[in-house]
């Protein structure tokens, strides 16, 4: 049976059902902000103005491993097209490379097409348009199972720091080891969860503060300084000028410093009892450091400034942390002490 409409114009039963059809997808569209509810929130709309924790961590897992991926390609490939931002304060070379902007371009469309009303703060700065971008995963099996307790926040509350490629000079000199994809979320300025994503190991560290980890972490405690050779990790640009600080601070022990790329790379030494310290003495932004902040949380560390303040993670304020850092899985205020008191003399 077919229905003939005004000028002769004939509509099938399939023509029928397939401009209901349309009209309905339409609506859904249209109105899928009014439709969201409590326990069947649909996201990626501007109606949506909280969101829930879990969501965010799960989505920003599935996010930094599928950037994680195309920067592991673009080096394999050999498609860097580095350029120079200029040089950091120790006057060493600031590059930038596909590798950033791809993984850039990933995340932050991710998240903005996921959560739009989210304040998102990255590395990079390049805006383009989430149309035809696929929502991330919001529901991370492992990270359902530690959400009994899961509020919605005001998403005004929280922020998304992205650091779309840590240590990218090393990226530029095959120095794989080194690189991270990082994305940590903050609520109220506080670090709740951070993923720091090793592309070329494959490998993910995630936690959220009074919930739980990865599992490559689950187990490990803050432990205690045991008396031995004090580790310290440090950035490669500035070695020989944290070393001698750390010689001076802890005078009559041994310091074994060791330089190292990438501060997600260096949180994460800490974390798994291969550096007793990560110390930082000069500028860094808040995109380099917010994920481990949250993983240390998590398991009973803590970071600091060197003057021993929590740092903000506000969307508002300044991205840079002027006042150095410390990062530690036991006795952070005995070394952090000994610490500003060589900076201080």
């Amino acid at each position: 049976m077919a229905i003939r409409g005004p000028a002769g114009i004939t509509i099938s039963n399939t023509g029928i059902v397939l401009l209901c059809l349309c009209g309905f997808m339409l609506f859904l569209y249209t109105f899928r902000g009014s439709l969201s509810s409590e326990n069947n929130p649909i996201y990626g709309s501007k109606y949506d103005r909280s969101y829930r924790i879990s969501e965010v961590l799960s989505a920003a897992i599935y996010l930094t491993e599928k950037a994680g991926r195309k920067v592991k390609d673009i080096r394999e490939q050999d498609s860097l097209d580095e350029q120079s931002k200029g040089k950091t304060k120790e006057g060493v070379n600031d590059p930038i490379t596909n590798g950033d902007l791809e993984s850039h371009r990933i995340l932050v469309k991710g998240f903005k097409k996921g959560f739009p009303a989210l304040h998102i703060v990255s590395e990079e700065h390049e805006e383009e348009s989430t149309e035809g971008i696929i929502p991330p995963s919001m529901k991370h099996p492992e990270v359902l199972k530690l959400a009994e307790n899961d509020p919605k926040f005001p998403a005004d509350d929280i922020t998304v720091w992205i650091d779309p490629l840590d240590a990218t000079k090393e990226y530029t000199e095959k120095l794989t080891q080194y690189v991270t994809v990082m994305a940590c979320v903050a609520v109220n300025g506080i670090p709740v969860a951070g993923v720091i994503r090793k592309p070329f190991d494959d490998k993910t560290y995630w936690g959220w503060v009074d919930h739980g980890t990865s599992g490559n972490m689950q187990g490990i405690t803050p432990g205690k300084d045991d008396g031995g050779d004090l580790r310290v990790i440090v950035s490669r640009s500035h070695a020989g000028t944290v070393e001698e600080t750390a010689q001076k601070a802890f005078e009559g022990r041994k310091v074994v410093v060791t330089p190292a790329g990438g501060a997600g790379y260096k949180a994460i030494e800490v974390v798994e009892d291969k550096q007793d310290v990560y110390v930082h003495t000069t500028i860094i932004k808040k995109w380099d450091i917010c994920a481990g902040d949250a993983i240390l949380r998590t398991l009973g560390g803590r970071q600091t400034d060197l003057r021993g303040s929590d740092i903000n993670y506000g969307h508002n304020l300044d991205p840079k942390n002027e006042h150095g850092l410390i990062a530690t899985m036991h006795n952070h205020e005995e070394y952090r002490e000994k610490l500003q008191g060589v900076s201080n003399s």
